[in-house]
């Protein structure tokens, strides 16, 4: 490779038919088939649709509405899925650019998928190394940052690997292919976290047992209610099939996911006008609940720029001419890192002094230098790089202990080499920009119960004084992960401190598994390729915009202005959902409590369920759905505290076995009064009606204005619908005989359901 000819024609054929070219593009992601499948068979759904069959059979077509649900529920699982899989595929660490390559002493420009093993490959400063390398001949320096954390750069020269995914900052090597596809470091990096990650939500889970506990009731009871009806009773299939279905469908709360789905929309809508992109509506639900954050230091607690804290000048002899050798050092300079950039905003550029024999800034080195006429050699750089121990500065020492980088600007009267002839002029400090309100978000969050830990790669000693600075609470606790031996070592750490420092990617993802593992729900801020694998691992992903492409399509969210001071909207959101859905989902489980009760009294009792489908629709549609639509939108920002589905259960109780009382008296009443079959099922869902608005009042409170809207709206309405489409629901009307019946049950509901009310609040 001396000659630098580079492969021939034959030898690249050769290597591509044996497979060694740079072309890895498998995938551990569900197809768009078996996505499909999951969602669409399932014991649930296929409970629904058979129930659905058995209905179109018998031509109750008016009691199907319900599959219109079932339908949107699908739909919304599907495309979740298939949205969460695609963001997958699409994670690649290396951006698909044209590298120069030599072959047969011709310089070609490829796609870096058509590089194979022993390849000759020309990089230069600003391109990404595209797959794993060999340096050759030349020197370069790298920016490795988003593969190992590490941000200061590392110089590159003949037998030094260069990484696929690092960044040539600096110089011009010739390097050779010694990796290619699946072998690649960043490929083996991110391998891992090539997996559909699956749903992450409470209020599903929930909603998934509930369904659970159900189907394995509802197969035998829709069947006994079948052979009761149509056996014991002598009732007509349609009849059967009808009364069966009311039973076992009122066990499963449809319009839940409904509105939990809605519920979550509106939020994803909300945050995308705060500039925060949401890739998966279900973290916002997670990240109310989240107790513990793992931050990033560079481009998240920091701004990832640096800026000129403060100029000491050290030599009275050179204290007036300091503006100008700093001006012209920099005007003569070609070096454009970080560093220099923060120089150049803070001091300006001059022409008092020429220069000559200019030496850049390396990082082996850690110092440039050049000679001004009639000033000397001027070194700029690292302190003990720069100067001798006995010649360093009191100042700089001080600056180092709080955290802050320092430069030497330090003199020799001729381009003598020997450190103990330089002399320091100066002393610059230079800070990491802490993001605006930083302090203010790390304090909120604190408050809020969140555990805060910084995870960096760079020196833990560093990234502990930036926390200081940033407001951190036990920023002094931090640990050298380097000084872990075992796995088992990172994991006990991340109980112990809170700032961890020289992390290496696979730690990362350790430590987030540790604190998951200790009971928290954790979410990882990020923007690097060493930062894919804890994200992956946490339950709540956040990617910075500015950040690597891979990170932005593996996170759950995108912080679209790279500024993590808005996550308390996010939690805003996540809070006002949960919050919200948990206060009315009380209102919807009151069905699945007494369909369940009421169909064992019923095959106790020989007798027919007491309400039809489409009864239950009208519910589903006037007291489920739509006051529970518009209180989802008001804003909540509580603390979430306890379980969804306890609550939920616990709230719907005292109304469904009010149901199941006022079914068993109305029973009771129609036998002593003679009342006909129309009368007491018109009176049964009437008290049916009256109940579950009770349920509605309770979640208003307290009333304002839209709360006081909903429950006159709600109550009205559904009355006014029921007369009005009666004939349909299979009712009539309220009689003389039944009318003073429905006041006194639903007077005597009211008194019951308060006190019940009362009790609860005294227990808690």
């Amino acid at each position: 490779m001396e000659n630098k000819t580079g492969l021939s024609l034959a030898e690249v054929e050769l290597r591509k038919e044996r497979g060694l070219q740079n072309n890895f593009t498998e995938s551990a992601t569900k197809s768009t088939g078996a996505i499909f499948y999951d969602n669409l068979v399932t014991l649930f759904n296929f409970l629904n649709l058979l129930i659905g069959i058995c209905l179109f059979l018998v031509g109750a077509y008016s009691n199907m509405f319900y599959l219109l649900i079932i339908f949107v529920n699908i739909t919304i699982g599907i495309y979740q899925e298939i949205h969460a899989r695609n963001l997958v595929q699409k994670l690649s660490i290396v951006n698909k650019k044209q590298v120069r390559v030599i072959r047969d002493g011709i310089e070609l420009a490829l796609d870096s998928t058509e590089l194979v093993m022993d390849d000759l490959v020309k990089l230069a400063a600003g391109e990404q190394v595209p797959s794993d390398m060999e340096v050759i001949s030349g020197f370069a320096e790298v920016n490795e940052a988003m593969l190992t954390g590490e941000s200061d750069l590392i110089g590159k020269q003949a037998g030094a690997a260069l990484l696929s995914g690092s960044f040539l900052v600096s110089g011009e090597v010739f390097a050779q292919v010694i990796h290619v596809g699946k072998d690649n470091y960043a490929v083996k990096l991110t391998n891992e976290a090539k997996t559909h990650k699956p749903l992450n939500s409470e209020l599903i889970r929930a909603i998934r047992q509930v369904s659970k506990f159900t189907s394995f009731v509802i197969i035998p009871f829709g069947i006994l209610l079948f052979l009761e009806a149509f056996v014991l009773r002598s009732s007509g299939v349609k009849e059967a099939v009808v009364v069966s279905a009311a039973a076992v469908l009122g066990m499963l709360p449809k319009g839940l996911v409904l509105l939990i789905s809605i519920a979550l929309t509106t939020g994803v809508t909300k945050l995308a006008k705060k500039r925060i992109l949401v890739q998966d509506m279900y973290a916002i639900e997670t990240l109310a609940h989240v107790d513990t954050l793992c931050l990033d230091k560079t481009g998240t607690i920091t701004e990832g720029n640096m800026r000129v804290y403060k100029l000491h000048s050290v030599d009275e002899n050179y204290k007036e001419q300091l503006p100008a050798i700093i001006g012209s050092y920099l005007k003569n300079s070609t070096d454009s890192n970080v560093t220099m950039q923060a120089l150049r905003d803070y001091f300006p550029e001059t022409t008092n002094y020429s220069a000559s024999d200019i030496t850049p800034f390396s990082s082996e080195r850690k110092w440039s230098k050049m000679n001004l006429e009639t000033i000397g050699t001027v070194y700029l750089g690292a302190p003990e790089r720069v100067l001798a121990g006995d010649n360093i500065p009191p100042v700089v020492f001080n600056a180092q202990k709080n955290g802050l980088r320092v430069l030497v600007i330090a003199v020799a009267e001729t381009s003598e080499t020997n450190i103990l002839k330089r002399k320091a002029i100066a002393v610059i400090e230079i800070e990491d920009i802490i993001r605006n309100n930083a302090q203010e978000t790390l304090a909120y969050l604190e408050q809020e119960g969140v555990a805060l830990k910084v995870i960096s790669g760079d020196n833990p000693v560093t990234v502990s004084n930036i926390a200081k600075r940033a407001g951190l609470p036990n920023y002094d606790k931090y640990i050298d992960l380097t000084t872990c031996q075992t796995d088992e070592d990172v994991k006990a750490a991340a109980l112990q401190y809170t700032v961890f420092g020289r992390v290496a990617p696979h730690q990362k993802k350790l430590l987030v598994q540790a604190l998951k593992q200790a009971g928290s729900t954790v979410a990882m801020t990020g923007d690097g390729v060493n930062d894919v694998l804890a994200l992956r691992a946490a339950d709540v992903s956040i990617a910075m915009a500015d950040g690597d492409a891979a990170t932005r399509q593996i996170s759950n969210l995108v912080l679209l202005d790279s500024d993590f001071t808005t996550l308390p909207a996010v939690l805003f959101e996540g809070r006002r959902v949960v919050n919200n859905v948990t206060k009315v989902s009380g209102i919807f489980f009151i069905k699945t409590i007494y369909s369940f009760l009421l169909s064992v009294i019923c095959l106790l009792s020989v007798q027919a369920f007491p309400f039809i489908p489409i009864q239950i629709t009208l519910i589903d549609l006037a007291i489920e759905g739509y006051p529970s639509f518009f209180l989802s939108f008001e804003s909540n920002k509580q603390k979430v505290t306890g379980k969804f589905l306890p609550t939920a259960l616990k709230a719907a109780l005292p109304n469904a076995l009010l149901v199941v009382l006022n079914v068993l008296a109305v029973t009771v009443l129609a036998s002593q009064l003679n009342l006909s079959q129309l009368e007491a099922t018109t009176l049964m869902y009437y008290l049916l009606i009256g109940i579950s608005c009770l349920a509605v009042i309770k979640a208003c409170l307290p009333l304002n204005f839209l709360r006081l809207f909903l429950i006159i709206t709600t109550i009205g309405g559904i009355y006014v619908a029921a007369m009005l489409f009666s004939h349909i629901l299979e009712i009539g009307w309220l009689t003389a005989t039944t009318l003073p019946l429905f006041v006194i049950g639903m007077l005597v509901n009211g008194v019951l359901y308060s006190i019940v009310t009362l009790l609860k609040k005294k227990k808690s």
